[in-house]
């Protein structure tokens, strides 16, 4: 099993043909498609349920994403997605994606994705429940 420092948790998926360009690398629109993926198996290990409707209800919007392209994937590369907490704070939440080729591990393309806790209704940011926050910064380290 394959580790990473820093990072608790990681995901694999294979890259698909529709994935790729012209150039027969992935598209690079697709790497924040890879990141998402990868948070989403990353929130379903962690399992927050147990905080209740403090986190249940939470809404998070995207405010920022970012990728940092180091080479390029391509058709049929497995993929190992590394997930951290990587930043909490009053409402804000970073996360940290690095994607990586499976077999060497070497390192493809970093994403950063940085949410905000808001209230719908307003259409604001809000502070995060102290418990939620207290949950969050742990899977930090």
């Amino acid at each position: 099993m394959n580790t990473r420092p820093g990072f608790p948790f990681s995901t694999r998926f294979r890259v698909r043909y529709s994935e790729i360009d012209g150039q027969k690398i992935v598209f690079n629109s697709r790497y924040l498609e890879y990141g998402d993926v990868a948070l989403t198996e990353f929130w379903r290990w962690a399992n927050l349920a147990d905080i209740g409707p403090d986190w249940l209800d939470a809404e998070f919007n995207v405010v920022r994403a970012t990728v940092d392209f180091k080479k390029s994937l391509r058709f049929d590369d497995m993929v190992e997605a590394w997930v951290r907490v990587s930043g909490v704070g009053n409402s804000s939440l970073t996360m940290a994606v690095d994607l990586c080729h499976a077999e060497t591990q070497e390192l493809h393309a970093t994403i950063e994705i940085v949410s905000v806790h808001v209230d719908l209704a307003a259409r604001r940011s809000k502070p995060m429940p102290d418990n939620v926050r207290a949950r969050l910064a742990a899977l930090s380290g």
